[in-house]
């Protein structure tokens, strides 16, 4: 394989993450679902923008997050998403390159304002989220810097966006790319809801593309239609080269062919709040992969950072993630 300019390049959603404290007293008044997501409109953004009070600002969307940890990891990172050209699209740009990820947006004069997810926090960490899309559901097949994905080791996919059909197209053409480059390329699969929607688009895209994947639980399951998680996480190996399944308080279970890992939860003091732990999980086992690591080492620090995540707000650690790496 050739040196390449970027180790892991992320395809996903872009979206400006706006934390709040909350209580359940704000949840039940706007009759939200604790631990849910919610997908809003314009209106109704600006609208609870409003009345909340927002804590915390950053770059996000799960792909944006992975990609966030693994630059502070001095990993090689780079991002393929749509903004708009607007304070919030701005604000997503310079905070996500501030990180150390190269993104070089394609602003659109015609496209939406730029998404933003309200992530209301209640005392326990449970995050509940309310969504605008806007800008996301825009990307398309033209988004596609060729030479960028060829340049890069893993193409990283996020699932969320396999609701725009031509999102799908995107991520089909990235694909090609990066495996006529010689490219591995991985994908998350977000959302048990969404799997239900396009199980079958998602399962064609993973027979014929993908290497690694990431799911939880319940996504794996949804996949496979299955009741219990070993008949998934037998089923999966058959269609993918590696894959790395979590299940919040059971730990983790990395599998590939002759291999089965089953990894126990890292011990986290005290959980401030769960954002971002599944995108942190595959932020610390792609580096543990870019690194040589055994499968079983990338899945340990894999549970190592998703554990230094949600022991703060927000999707970003506070700590030095090296410093933590090293002493583990």
């Amino acid at each position: 394989m050739t040196e390449r300019d970027i180790d892991v390049l992320g395809i996903g959603n872009a979206i400006v993450d706006v934390l709040a404290e909350s209580d359940d007293d704000f949840l039940t008044t706007h009759n939200l679902v604790k631990g849910s997501m919610t997908i809003i409109n314009h209106t109704e953004a600006e609208n609870i923008y409003n009345l909340i009070k927002p804590g915390i600002r950053a770059s996000g969307g799960s792909a944006a997050n992975t990609l966030a940890s693994l630059a502070s990891l001095d990993i090689r990172c780079g991002f393929i998403g749509k903004v708009s050209d607007d304070e919030l699209g701005n604000f997503f740009t310079e905070d996500i390159k501030s990180a150390g990820v190269v993104f070089d947006p394609k602003f659109d004069s015609k496209s939406a304002p730029t998404a933003r997810c309200l992530i209301s926090v209640t005392p326990d960490a449970e995050r509940t989220m309310q969504t605008f899309l806007g800008a996301c559901v825009d990307l398309s097949p033209n988004d596609i810097n060729d030479k960028f994905i060829s340049q890069a080791k893993i193409l990283y996919l996020e699932g969320y966006l396999f609701d725009p059909p031509e999102a799908q197209n995107a991520f089909k053409k990235a694909a090609k790319i990066s495996k006529q480059n010689d490219g591995r390329v991985a994908l998350s699969l977000s959302d048990s809801f969404c799997v239900g929607r396009h199980r079958e688009a998602f399962l064609d895209f993973i027979r014929e593309y993908v290497s690694i994947l990431f799911a939880n639980e319940d996504e794996i399951k949804s996949l496979y239609q299955v009741d219990e998680f070993e008949s998934a996480a037998k089923k999966v190996l058959i269609d993918c080269e590696i894959a790395v399944l979590t299940r919040g308080s059971k730990g983790s279970v990395v599998i590939a062919e002759g291999e089965y890992h089953k990894l126990k939860p890292e011990t986290v003091q005290n959980v401030i709040d769960t954002t971002g732990a599944g995108d942190a999980y595959a932020a610390g086992f792609l580096f543990g992969l870019i690194q040589g690591k055994p499968l079983d080492a990338c899945g340990h620090l894999g549970g190592i950072i998703a554990g230094e995540i949600i022991s703060n707000y927000g999707a970003r650690s506070k700590k030095d993630l090296n410093a933590i790496v090293q002493e583990s």
